[in-house]
């Protein structure tokens, strides 16, 4: 399903503006953020969800075709679905390198949901927001199928625009919701949420009513809507989306696909959240990156960048791009990086073949320069570098020092 925040194979990027601002979503490239949070399997939201009173449809995940047969049994009903556990949208359209079409399958029967689960698991899902490269499935999600007669569009995000939390409504859900910002802006609803009150019953009820859901049977809503903003905070998320939250022919209410991120900053108090993290699906150098406490993000320019601090490292980017160039990354080593580390920072700067050469900037109040420098030398003698590297190492009161 269509996600409010607009995803490529990079971080998640959102821009969310107030009713009074005519665009309401902004895309900026994923070359302009950089950070990195926590996102997590669709399995891993229904289960948080569960947790929160928010029904889902009844579901399990398999490794292995066997396992998706055995679930489809213990399911038992002949209406199923079948979802690549892939970090990335546009997955039913995606094709596997096998050949195999679609990250999402309906099936009818164990044995067809055994089949299809065996050509999915281990193969790369190839969609239009993962490029050529693809994302390796090691997992499959069975589900029950429901049958939709309505949809509608939930979130509670972190937004600078409002200050803090906004909850986010539609009636016009289970489709891209880019697209209905676009062409029906008043088609979503906005309530910024006042972090220390939380979200109100009278909030909740307001938001109800806005999107059709008032009446007999909208204290099930309003308790979710309260449930979701709970899950919200419990949990440290910057965004928790449902789309859709539907209605199906039994009139029942389910979360029938979930978005859940969360604030990389809160690992220390959500270490069982941040356990769950499946590095099958994260960049690889990224992955080595934090073997080393640095701060990676790959970019999509060819300048190579090598910074210690946040600040100087989106400084030294900012200057780059105002002088026509492209960073390559986002790479800060810290204050406490070793020649060890600065040697992995050349090396997975240096993997990335857009790479045409490489900008180290060092503010010595906060790192040892020599530290740099022997790291610096070390890959210079062990990677076999055939780029152009500037090095600009300087340290604090420089004219103090010198009088």
């Amino acid at each position: 399903m269509a996600s409010f925040l607009a995803r490529t194979g990079g971080p998640l990027i959102e821009s969310v503006r107030p009713k009074t601002v005519q665009k309401i979503l902004s895309y900026a490239p994923v070359a302009l953020q950089q950070l990195r949070n926590l996102n997590v399997q669709e399995h891993v939201s229904y289960t948080l969800l569960n947790e929160s009173g928010i029904p889902t449809p009844r579901f399990a995940v398999a490794k292995n075709g066997k396992e998706a047969s055995d679930i489809a049994n213990k399911l038992k009903t002949d209406n199923l679905v079948l979802k690549a556990q892939v970090l990335a949208g546009g997955r039913g359209k995606g094709t596997f390198k096998n050949g195999l079409k679609g990250g999402v399958r309906v099936v009818y029967d164990p044995k067809t949901a055994e089949d299809l689960s065996s050509k999915m698991i281990d193969q790369l899902l190839i969609t239009k927001q993962t490029g050529a490269a693809g994302r390796i499935c090691k997992k499959v999600m069975v589900a029950e199928r429901k049958f939709p007669r309505r949809e509608f569009y939930f979130a509670v995000m972190m937004e600078r625009a409002f200050n803090g939390p906004v909850l986010i409504a539609s009636k016009e859900g289970g489709v891209d919701i880019e697209e209905v910002a676009k062409e029906n802006p008043d088609a979503i609803i906005y309530e910024p949420i006042d972090i220390a009150k939380g979200l109100t019953e009278e909030q909740a009820c307001k938001i109800v009513d806005k999107v059709g859901l008032g009446g007999d049977g909208s204290g099930e809503h309003v308790k979710m809507l309260l449930n979701l903003y709970q899950l919200f905070v419990k949990k440290d998320a910057l965004l928790v989306e449902i789309n859709p939250y539907a209605e199906d022919a039994m009139s029942g209410f389910f979360a029938l696909d979930a978005k859940l991120r969360f604030d990389d900053n809160a690992e220390f108090r959500q270490k069982e959240l941040f356990s769950m993290r499946d590095w099958t699906q994260e960049d690889p150098k990224e992955v080595e990156a934090a073997k080393y406490n640095l701060n990676y993000i790959a970019l999509d320019g060819t300048i190579g960048c090598m910074v210690n601090g946040a600040g100087l490292a989106m400084a030294t980017m900012d200057i780059i791009k105002l002088y026509g160039g492209e960073p390559a990354n986002f790479l800060d080593v810290g204050g406490g990086a070793t020649a060890d580390a600065v040697k992995a920072a050349f090396k997975i700067i240096t993997s990335d073949r857009k790479v045409l050469c490489l900008l180290v900037n060092i503010f010595g109040g906060i790192m040892r320069c020599d530290v740099i420098a022997e790291g610096i030398i070390a890959a210079a003698k062990d990677l076999n570098l055939n780029l152009p590297i500037v090095v600009r190492l300087q340290v604090g009161w420089e004219q103090l020092i010198d009088r």
